[in-house]
């Protein structure tokens, strides 16, 4: 039997439901690996799990952080590792589940985040950078030192991107030579991954209806309510798919349909970056799924490959 299991994958795949029910039958206790899960008052949006959900399986790292304060990955990775190793002192299966793949990974390898150095001066510097020359030639810098790591992150993502070369300039190597270091240390848990996929029309397809449905529940009231809140707009919370679009509706930057055309475009590109982080790994089972597919059969693979580990 493994330690853990893990399921992840890309947005909008059904891990969630299938989590649940797994942990159901396995005695099991669901750790959520979704670094917007972690925040208070952000539900919609995230599509955090039901009520009826979070009431019939104990769920950990959900609601843990309010959504005006930054989160880190070292802050989620010191949560996660005591969940998980109190769930195993209970008798008990941990169940990993979420589409951050940074997330995942430290879960398993013991990446030294609390140690990874850090410093005012040298972001500010390259914030300053930013605001004097533009994210893309600050994505640029970022393409002489650390290449990998730039084709991973969007222009946009000025926060990851600074982060990265701040990284470079205080350790003298690139935050993918950390990555690899960390892969090479043994696992942390014998861990079962497996991660579901499915065509990638249905997948587009279920990603644009979740949108729809998002906006019908609420989305748009959420973000209003958060922004009421004190949440501030360049909150790293506010930078979340959903978050980011809506409030640049509310600020009048766009229209209500061009705000969500732009969020199903962006969750599709997410989509494709999540699935090409995890296809880097061997040691993923991957369930190809899809609309035709019964979540009993799905249960069904994920037991069979749980009982051999």
């Amino acid at each position: 039997m493994h330690d853990i299991v893990i399921i992840t994958g890309p947005t909008a795949t059904g891990k969630s439901d299938s989590a649940v029910e797994f942990a159901k039958k396995f005695n099991g206790e669901i750790v959520s690996a979704d670094s917007m899960l972690v925040y208070k008052g952000m539900n919609i949006g995230t599509a955090k799990p039901t009520f009826d959900q979070l009431a019939s399986v104990p769920h950990h790292m959900v609601d843990v952080a309010d959504p005006k304060e930054d989160f880190s990955a070292a802050l989620w990775q010191k949560g996660a590792i005591c969940a998980i190793d109190d769930i195993i002192s209970r008798g008990k299966l941990p169940v990993i589940v979420g589409g951050t793949g940074l997330y995942v990974r430290s879960v398993l390898y013991p990446m030294d985040f609390a140690g990874a150095k850090s410093d005012d001066s040298v972001r500010e510097k390259w914030e300053k950078y930013l605001k004097e020359n533009g994210p893309e030639l600050l994505h640029d810098e970022l393409k002489k030192v650390d290449p990998d790591e730039a084709e991973k992150l969007p222009v946009g993502d000025t926060r990851r991107t600074i982060r990265a070369l701040e990284i470079f300039e205080l350790t003298g190597k690139s935050k993918t030579q950390t990555v690899l270091e960390d892969r090479m240390r043994p696992p942390r848990y014998n861990a079962l991954t497996m991660a579901v996929d499915m065509p990638r029309d249905v997948l587009y397809d279920r990603i644009n209806r979740r949108v729809d449905i998002m906006v019908k529940d609420g989305l748009v009231e959420e973000v209003k309510a958060l922004l009421d809140s004190g949440v501030p707009k360049n909150a790293t919370s506010m930078q979340g798919l959903g978050y980011k679009e809506i409030a640049m509706y509310l600020n009048m930057e766009l229209t209500l349909e061009e705000a969500l055309e732009l969020l199903k475009r962006k969750t599709r590109n997410f989509a494709k970056r999540q699935l090409t982080w995890f296809r880097r790994y061997d040691d993923i089972i991957w369930l190809h799924a899809d609309k035709n597919v019964e979540k009993s059969e799905m249960l069904a693979f994920f037991a069979e490959n749980h009982s051999r580990g």
